[in-house]
């Protein structure tokens, strides 16, 4: 018989292996100072384009005062126990009630955390005898949400309406067949590559197929569409999906997560969700934080008009530099460069530490071998001058890259 722990130690995975050399730095990396585009980083500043703060509401001043006030006045403990027995408070059901407006739903319901919250989502509603189809780049938390369902799984090629189709007709059968149902899921905006899912083709769907839409918008919720409601309402399909999720810690700056859909399935959830009614609620400070979070969303459309044109700016400017940024349509920043992982490690190290530019780098097996991808994330906070910065290293880091500096 193995020892768990010994078998663990002697193989601690692909990122685990790696741990030594990288950690500190490729890994687990440390930025101090105040959340923004300057932050420190080893003892040196840079220019950060690896925080989801989309806003930049996390050091806005009304956000602030906000926080500040709410944990002074009501501190972290409350309320106690879970919204079940004893944690539900007036003010949770009011930012259900907003949220649920915002993103055109009946109602909605809170979560504590945007991973465990869409993972027991999909366990509370999904039964052996249905069957769910989703796209094959999906996000780990719908994977190991879809890890908990007994019942038939199936891929469809990443934004691929034709495979979806042709999926959805085997779905279907099985589904009859078991006296189950059927489940599609897709994401607003897929987080590496930045682009949006192909959320109105799947609700086109709808009239060919009987199938219920769960939608994961946690990178399009407060960027896209109008009102910012999120890639449904830029689409224009919102009502067309069933199930909204996204997360409060991108464009809200904070922790945690909401569902919203009709009345009928919210009760269901809120009251089988066992992540949910076993878990303690969210503290009251972070529930009021949101609320006016919210609020500047609602009425300061100067902040996304920000955003995008920062984003305008540095995508169009990496693009006019002759790089490829992949399918990207959202904020999300791809750059996609040739090389090896050991190319990646050293390009990377030398764009911190000569260029001050830090940026998430993604290597094989993410993505294919002999690929490097360089992710950035543009935010309200960013300023012309990190951009003019950010856009004359990477010209110099591309020159290197081709004439072999980081061999």
């Amino acid at each position: 018989m193995k020892d768990i722990f010994e078998r663990a130690i002697q193989n601690p995975g692909p990122l685990g292996q790696h741990a030594e050399e990288a950690e500190g730095y490729f890994v687990f990396p440390k930025l101090t100072g105040e959340l923004g585009s300057r932050m420190q980083f080893n003892g040196k500043e840079i220019i950060n384009w690896s925080i989801n703060d989309y806003l930049g509401l996390a050091n806005h001043p009304e956000v602030r005062i906000a926080d500040g006030a709410a944990a002074v006045d009501w501190g972290l403990a409350y309320p106690m126990g879970s919204r079940l027995m004893s944690g539900n408070t007036d003010i949770h059901d009011e930012l259900e009630a907003q949220l649920a407006a915002f993103v055109h739903k009946e109602d909605a319901v809170l979560l504590n955390f945007g991973y465990q919250g869409i993972m027991s989502a999909i366990d509370c509603l999904l039964t052996r005898r249905d069957v769910v189809v989703y796209d094959a780049e999906s996000h780990a938390c719908i994977i190991d949400g879809l890890r908990m369902h007994n019942g038939k799984r199936i891929s469809y090629r990443h934004n691929d309406v034709d495979s979806l189709r042709k999926h959805l007709i085997t779905a279907t059968r099985i589904a009859q067949e078991n006296d189950g149902g059927v489940m599609v899921i897709s994401e607003g905006v897929f987080g590496m590559q930045g682009d949006q899912g192909i959320l109105k083709e799947i609700v086109e769907l709808k009239k060919e197929f009987s199938f219920r839409f769960l939608a994961d918008d946690a990178h399009g919720f407060g960027t896209l569409g109008a009102t910012g409601a999120g890639a449904g309402e830029e689409q224009g399909v919102q009502d067309g999906i069933d199930l909204y999720f996204s997360t409060f810690a991108k464009s809200m700056a904070s922790i945690g997560a909401f569902l919203a859909a009709d009345k009928g399935i919210i009760k269901f959830l809120k009251y089988n969700m066992r992540s949910q009614i076993y878990a303690k609620s969210l503290p009251t400070p972070i529930v009021l934080g949101i609320l006016k979070r919210l609020e500047l969303i609602k009425t300061n459309p100067s902040l996304k008009a920000k955003l995008w044109e920062n984003v305008t700016l540095l995508q169009s400017g990496l693009k006019d530099a002759g790089f490829n940024l992949g399918k990207t349509n959202s904020c999300v920043t791809p750059v996609f460069l040739e090389g090896s992982v050991y190319q990646a490690m050293n390009l990377v190290k030398d764009l911190r530490e000569n260029y001050r530019i830090f940026c998430s780098i993604v290597v094989y097996p993410v993505i294919p071998k002999g690929m490097i991808l360089l992710r950035l994330i543009p935010t309200a906070s960013h300023t012309v001058q990190d951009i003019e910065e950010t856009l004359a290293a990477f010209s110099a880091i591309s020159s290197k890259l081709k004439d072999g500096f980081y061999d």
